[in-house]
């Protein structure tokens, strides 16, 4: 949707482009953008016969309480393994793995996308899905 160090306008307006886009995939019921920052759009567009949401300081992937009301089949796209990537495993949906290449990425997300390389083969199967039993899948 936005990068870490962009302003107010582009997170609105990414999330705009993404919610324009679920009329092309009629089977979407919810779509819940999750983020562990605190920053929040201005508004969420809405669409006709899909509910959209916001969270913000999430706390992925160690929180799931607020996605248990989500109808499986789900799937969680992002950015990060370890945050993104266990959170789809938790919740058993299937996890896209977003890797886009980027120069100046601050250490914190650089060293997070590091260490989710390493545990990406423990956690997933070579196309991105969630392996079918694991501990972490236990939901408080």
């Amino acid at each position: 949707m936005a990068w870490w160090d962009t302003s107010q306008q582009t997170l609105d307006q990414g999330i705009a482009e993404v919610v324009a886009q679920l009329d092309q995939v009629p089977e979407v019921r919810d779509v819940m953008f999750a983020t562990n920052s605190d920053r929040r759009p201005s508004a969420l567009p809405s669409v006709p016969g899909v509910r959209v949401s916001y969270l913000a300081s999430a706390g992925k992937p160690r929180r799931t309480g607020a996605y248990r009301g989500l109808p499986g089949p789900g799937a969680v796209i992002g950015d990060q393994v370890l945050t993104d990537g266990v959170l789809a495993y938790r919740l058993g949906f299937t996890f896209r793995h977003w890797d886009p290449r980027l120069a100046g990425v601050p250490p914190g997300p650089r060293v997070m996308r590091l260490f989710g390389r390493l545990a990406r083969p423990l956690v997933f199967r070579g196309n991105g899905a969630v392996r079918a039993a694991s501990p972490w899948r236990r939901m408080p």
